[in-house]
């Protein structure tokens, strides 16, 4: 009879509403709109009331300009990690901030209105200019994904941050930290202020080295030190160095007290060099020389010598008298240092520390780089400019001996990439270690410095080299200069005493004053404040002081306003300690590095307990992405293309730990990844549509045995995936979750299952046992997924999930890992991927073509025999072939024969019973009861 069934209507093929192609770019926005108008951030802290807090603070950008992919990547790093501490049941909070303050919005406001704009002008210009910057920077931090408390952030230009940093600064002065000296310190010409150490990166320069010959001024002296009667020719000690411009603002002279130092007969006059760099000096001034006498440089300590362009018949007399210093060397050069106390540390120390007074040292060079007016010989001269005429003025005086043009290591401004110098100004200091200030009232136990490095041994760093770099910075750092010269920032509300410079003794009350007025009114508020509003009668003997804070004490203070709950109340109540800090690592020198000193200095611990670093964001070459290269990577543009699945994608499968590597070729990569984990969900998703837990769950005991090892897996695997969520890892989460897609799932689990799902009742107990795990699975993939998928885990949760947001649920409590189980089907698993390979090389030949076509004999070993006869009949199902044959052998051996049955029209197996009923005489057997029978019996797969 001819059998004209629809048999594939009678399959339980898959089907689910859950797309096969995301389409991300059109539906992520709509996502975003949904989360935000439902307020899911405030349902998830209402879904973890009462639950431990996980606390990430935040490092706030600088609110200026459109986000780049560093910003991105930053940002998805921290989502991640907040999403997976929520997920194991924490109250993890994430408030994003700002940093609002600082330069580079003057730099905007001045580009775009000029540069004589009054303070109160510049303020509130700068003020309204950030303000539109967040705006545009949150909306795409928004579009990436992120969820926080987008709806109060905290910005440092907020009046009450704007108030706490003032409160923090006077704990910081009450604590004895805080002094103000005349100290040479990074000064960019551009910026027109002064720089911290977290502001200076290292850039080649060219300058030109020149050796400088300075007469000596009592030659019977130098002499009488050489143990000659007398010298025959004039004598000069030889300087070296590679800043031309600061010879003019020369004070004294550095020797070693320990180095040898020669004198050494030559036909430009007698010589003072280093007696190990003779040879060398003579070669550079190509010079023949003979030493006449050597000395330890003590014995020439006091000397003077006359400065080779102010001297006496330059009608200016300057005399260099000669200190000694350690950091004087014999590495290069002459061995000798010239020291100009304006404009280099070690110099300025070496003075003071020989009575050179603050009010005698010379500091010609103004804040824009030219030389102060009315200065000799080079008076206007911008210091860059002038060093060609300073390099003509010594040839003239016969005072060179030898100039080269070279390229070395110079420090640079970070934001203009300009060189910086070092420049004496007045200004106020957080001290690192011994001293006290005279408003303390409760002094820190320790130095800043021993504070710091104690708080280093007990923070965690991810990853650990961190500390180390940290380590050295706190140990080898100078002082914080934390005052600039500026307008937009928190202001320094000091009084300073006309004659003296001495501050008001109500300071400490001015302090608490000034914070209660910018906290009602903002920084303006103080701008506008008079001395005589303040102060009463004392006003005309005092003034007030212009200086800003500089933007590193904002955002290194923020954990003093922002973590202890002024900013949000709750925010956090288990002490003022963020869990975690994570930012590029340039931050060791930047935010890590001011928080840490802040916190310090406040409260004797660090801000956190955990740091850490990211890499840059790199071409596919390992050049940092930058516009001027042309290399980089816009979001924006990759969001409109790809969708920002994608790029959170691509930042959890990169090793953050250096730098992150992105192209176009890479990020296609990433999209082949998403479609291969997208298909495995929605296979899961498909084959579970028509199963309700609640009334089709099947006991653990009553699983086939192979639901219950996916069930094993699946639980060892998410002990895997949760260690590394526990250690900020995400990049081994990801590279796992796609093997266990492809070959757990995709390439054994999955396969073998088809058959089960397809073929046998829609309600049989095989069929529910295995629609049982699949729907665990799911549940557990789902969770594993969310802090880097986000969009598409909830996407699909929106299907199976029982609760408004995936991220209200927590990681799935799957059955504890059964070892023996576990190890068992390891076992066959190994045995099936070599009868696959053997019919692959029967494929290969033609003579086979699916497996299903395909009869196998397995020879067998008694161990493997044992494990492979425990599964009976289900063997043909766990190999995919119509028959299975097994028989004791001396080791395991496969023999893969074509089938000669046939081909069973509904589940494409080759069974000799294939027509066996007349009524259906395509159907095998086993399809002939699954449909009209009492159905097949599966006890293993």
């Amino acid at each position: 009879m001819t059998d004209t069934t629809d048999y594939r209507s009678t399959l339980n093929l898959p089907d689910t509403p859950f797309p096969m192609r995301g389409d991300l770019p059109k539906r992520e926005p709509g996502w975003v709109k949904d989360w935000n108008e439902q307020g899911l951030y405030k349902r998830l802290r209402a879904a973890r009331v009462g639950r431990p807090k996980f606390i990430l603070h935040d490092g706030p950008p600088y609110a200026n300009g459109q986000i780049h992919m560093g910003h991105a990547v930053n940002k998805i790093l921290k989502d991640m990690i907040v999403k997976a501490r929520q997920l194991e049941g924490f109250d993890a909070l994430y408030v994003p901030g700002w940093d609002c303050h600082g330069l580079p919005i003057e730099n905007a406001i001045e580009k775009k209105f000029g540069r004589k704009l009054s303070r109160d002008d510049m303020q509130a210009k700068s003020r309204a200019f950030a303000t539109e910057q967040i705006a545009q920077q949150m909306a795409d931090f928004q579009r990436l994904g992120v969820l926080g408390e987008w709806d109060h952030p905290y910005k440092t230009m907020d009046f009450a941050n704007e108030a706490g940093e003032l409160r923090a600064f006077k704990r910081v002065i009450e604590r004895g930290f805080v002094y103000r000296g005349l100290k040479p310190v990074y000064w960019c010409f551009d910026c027109g202020s002064s720089l911290a150490e977290f502001e200076i990166e290292y850039a080649d320069k060219k300058s030109d080295t020149l050796d400088v010959a300075f007469k000596a001024h009592d030659p019977a002296a130098l002499a009488a030190a050489f143990g000659l009667p007398s010298l025959s020719k004039d004598a000069f000690v030889v300087i070296w160095t590679t800043t031309a411009w600061t010879i003019p603002a020369n004070q004294a002279l550095n020797l070693n007290p320990e180095l040898e130092y020669a004198l050494v007969d030559t036909e430009r006059g007698l010589l003072v060099l280093a007696a190990s760099l003779v040879d060398k000096c003579m070669a550079r001034y190509g010079l023949q020389g003979q030493v006449l006498a050597t000395l330890k440089g003590e014995k020439l300590g006091g000397l003077e010598f006359e400065h080779p362009l102010y001297d006496v018949d330059a009608g200016y007399r300057r005399l260099a008298p000669v200190y000694l210093a350690d950091y004087a060397t014999a590495d290069d050069g002459t061995g000798i240092v010239h020291s100009a106390p304006a404009y280099g540390l070690e110099d300025y120390n070496s003075c003071t520390a020989h009575g050179v007074r603050n009010e005698d040292i010379l500091n010609p060079v103004q804040g824009n780089g030219t030389y102060a007016d009315d200065f000799p010989l080079f008076g206007g001269l911008h210091i860059w400019k002038a060093v060609p005429v300073i390099l003509d003025a010594l040839k003239a005086a016969g005072r060179l001996m030898a100039t080269e043009t070279i390229s070395h290591s110079y420090p640079h401004c970070w934001r203009h990439k300009t060189p910086v110098i070092y420049r004496a100004a007045a200004q106020w200091f957080i001290r690192m270690d011994e001293g006290e200030g005279v408003f303390t009232k409760d002094k820190a136990p320790r130095t800043l410095r021993q504070t710091a490095l104690a708080a280093i041994e007990q923070t965690g760093f991810y990853p650990e080299n961190g500390k180390a770099r940290l380590h050295d910075m706190i140990a080898n750092r100078p002082d914080w200069c934390i005052s600039r010269q500026r307008s937009w920032g928190v202001p320094i509300p000091f009084f300073l005493h006309r004659d003296s410079g001495e501050l008001h003794p109500r300071t400490m009350e001015i302090l608490d004053q000034a914070a209660d007025i910018v906290e009602k009114g903002g920084i303006e508020a103080w701008s506008r404040v008079t001395a005589e509003e303040i102060l009463g009668a004392d006003a005309a003997q005092y003034t007030k002081s212009t200086d800003i804070l500089e933007v590193w004490f904002d955002s290194g203070s923020t954990f003093w306003h922002v973590l202890r709950g002024t900013h949000a109340p709750g925010f956090h109540e288990q002490g003022p300690e963020a869990d975690l800090y994570l930012e590029g690592h340039d931050q060791h020198r930047g935010w890590f590095h001011s928080s840490l000193l802040l916190s310090c200095a406040i409260q004797d611990r660090a801000p956190y307990r955990g740091l850490l670093t990211h890499g840059f964001t790199v071409d596919s070459q390992g050049r940092k992405m930058s516009k001027s290269l042309g290399n980089g990577i816009d979001p924006q543009e990759v969001n409109k293309k790809l969708g920002a699945e994608i790029i959170r994608l691509w930042v959890a499968a990169s090793d953050y730990s250096g730098d992150i590597a992105g192209d176009d070729k890479i990020l296609a990569r990433v999209v082949d990844a998403y479609r291969r984990i997208r298909n495995t969900l929605r296979f899961l998703l498909a084959n579970t549509s028509d199963f309700d837990p609640a009334q089709h769950a099947v006991p653990a005991e009553q699983l086939l045995e192979i639901d219950r090892y996916a069930l094993a897996r699946a639980a060892q695997f998410q002990a895997e995936i949760l260690a590394h969520y526990q250690v900020y890892e995400f990049h081994p989460v990801v590279a796992k979750l796609q093997v266990y897609c492809s070959e757990d799932l995709g390439a054994f689990y999955l396969d073998i299952l088809k058959d089960r799902l397809y073929t046998t009742a829609a309600g049989s107990l095989a069929r529910r046992s295995a629609q049982t795990a699949l729907w665990q699975i799911t549940q557990a993939m789902l969770r594993w997924m969310a802090p880097f998928l986000s969009f598409t885990a909830e996407e699909a949760w929106k299907l199976v999930g029982d609760s408004e947001s995936i991220f209200t649920q927590t990681y799935s409590a799957l059955p504890q890992p059964d070892e023996a189980l576990l190890a068992k089907w390891s076992r066959i698993r190994a045995v099936r991927d070599l009868v696959n390979k053997e019919i692959e090389a029967v494929r290969t030949t033609g003579a086979v073509g699916s497996s299903l076509q395909a009869n196998v004999v397995l020879s067998a070993a008694a161990d493997d025999h044992a494990v492979l006869a425990a599964l009976g009949e289900d063997l043909r199902f766990v190999l995919i072939t119509s028959k299975a044959a097994l028989q004791p052998g001396a080791e395991l051996a496969v023999q893969v024969t074509p089938s000669s049955d046939t081909k069973c029209e509904r589940c494409w197996h080759y069974r000799a019973d294939v027509g066996s009923d007349a009524a259906h005489p395509t159907l095998c057997g086993r399809c002939t009861s699954n449909l009209f029978g009492a159905g097949e019996t599966r006890t293993f797969a």
